[in-house]
C-alpha cells in the first residue's frame, strides 16, 4: 500500500545495520578509567577491543601534582572499572572516588607486589629516595616508592591483576582478556631480557645516572644501575641547596657522564647542575608519563626502550 517492495525493505534494513553497527559496537565497549598514561596503555593492551580506556593524567602529565576536575569525577562515576597504580601514587584518588559516588570496582595494579621503601633524607641528598607526606597537594607516598612500573617484571604482575579485574566485571570477555594478557606477558618478558642484556654491556663502575627526581629506584634494583637525584620520589618536593651542592661535588669527583631530565619535570634544576659541572644533559627520560602519539614513548614498551637506549649510550660515554 505504501509502495515498498520486499527487496526495498531488505535494502533499508541493511543500510540501518550498516550505520548502526559501529555505533552499537562502540557503545558496547566496557568503559574503564586508568589513573595515568602508562597504566592506561597497559589496560588497553589487556582489554583490547572490548574496552574503551580513559586516562585521567594524560601523556606528559605529572600525577604527583595533578588536581581532579568535576569532569574527572563524572568519568569515574560512569566507569565500570577503575584501575590505579597504588603505593600512594594517586593521593588524590580517595577524594575523587568519593566525589564521583560511582560503584565501579577499583583495581590496584600493584596488588601482590612487595613494596619498595624509599629512604628518608631531609636534605634531598643525591642517590637516595625520599618518603614525603604532601598533605597540601593530597599526595602521600607513605614512605613507599610508587614507581613500580620501572621494573618490567612488575608490569607482568600488573597485567595479571588487570586481566582478573576485567574478567570480574566482564565475564563474557574472559577468553579475549586471557589471550591478550598472555601475548602481552610474552612481549614484556622479552623486553625485560632485552633491558638486562643492554645494561650488561656497560661496565659496572659506569652504571651511575643523574635524574631530576628519584623515579628510577625500581629500575636500579632490577637492573643494577645507580640513580642519583636532587629531588625525592615526588616532583612536589624541592631540592635543598645543600643537597644540590653535594650532588655537584659528587658528579665532579666521580666523573659521572649520564645526566637526564624527565618529560614531566622542570629542567632548570639540572640545567644549573650541568652548567656548574660541565656535563651535557643526555636527553629526556620518560619516568611517570608516556609521550603523546608520534613522540618517542607513546606506549609502555616504547618508553622502556627509549629510556634504556639513552641510558646505555650516556653511561658508556658515547
Amino acid at each position: 500500500m505504501f509502495g515498498f517492495t520486499r527487496r526495498s525493505l531488505v535494502f533499508a534494513g541493511l543500510l540501518t545495520a550498516a550505520f548502526a553497527g559501529p555505533v552499537a559496537a562502540e557503545e558496547a565497549k566496557l568503559p574503564v578509567v586508568a589513573s595515568f598514561s602508562i597504566l592506561g596503555d597497559v589496560v588497553a593492551r589487556v582489554g583490547g577491543e572490548r574496552v574503551a580506556v580513559t586516562t585521567l593524567v594524560g601523556p606528559n602529565g605529572d600525577a604527583h601534582v595533578w588536581q581532579p576536575k568535576p569532569a574527572d569525577a563524572r568519568l569515574v562515576a560512569e566507569a565500570k572499572l577503575v584501575v590505579i597504580n597504588g603505593f600512594g601514587f594517586e593521593g588524590w584518588m580517595p577524594k575523587l572516588a568519593a566525589a564521583a559516588g560511582g560503584k565501579a570496582p577499583i583495581v590496584v595494579a600493584t596488588t601482590g607486589i612487595a613494596p619498595r621503601q624509599a629512604a628518608e633524607d631531609d636534605d634531598h641528598d643525591a642517590g637516595k629516595g625520599h618518603g614525603h607526606d604532601h598533605d597540601k597537594g593530597g599526595h602521600d607516598h607513605g614512605g613507599l616508592d610508587p614507581h613500580a612500573w620501572q621494573s618490567v617484571a612488575n608490569v607482568v604482575a600488573y597485567v595479571a591483576t588487570i586481566r582478573d579485574g576485567l574478567i570480574a566485571v566482564d565475564p563474557g570477555g574472559r577468553a579475549v582478556y586471557e589471550a591478550n594478557a598472555a601475548a602481552y606477558r610474552a612481549e614484556l618478558e622479552a623486553l625485560d631480557a632485552e633491558v638486562r642484556a643492554a645494561v650488561a654491556t656497560i661496565a659496572k663502575e659506569k652504571r651511575r645516572v643523574i635524574t631530576s627526581h628519584d623515579a628510577f629506584g625500581w629500575f636500579a634494583d632490577a637492573y643494577g644501575v645507580e640513580f642519583l637525584a636532587p629531588q625525592g620520589i615526588s616532583t612536589e618536593g624541592e631540592a635543598t641547596p645543600k643537597g644540590v651542592a653535594k650532588l655537584i661535588r659528587q658528579i665532579k669527583a666521580e666523573k659521572i657522564t649520564a645526566v637526564f631530565v624527565e618529560n614531566m619535570t622542570d629542567k632548570r634544576l639540572l640545567d644549573r647542575v650541568a652548567k656548574e659541572t660541565g656535563v651535557t644533559i643526555g636527553g629526556e627520560l620518560y619516568a611517570d608519563a608516556l609521550s603523546p602519539k608520534g613522540g618517542p614513548a607513546p606506549t609502555y614498551v616504547d618508553m622502556v626502550r627509549h629510556n634504556v637506549r639513552l641510558l646505555t649510550k650516556a653511561m658508556a660515554g658515547v
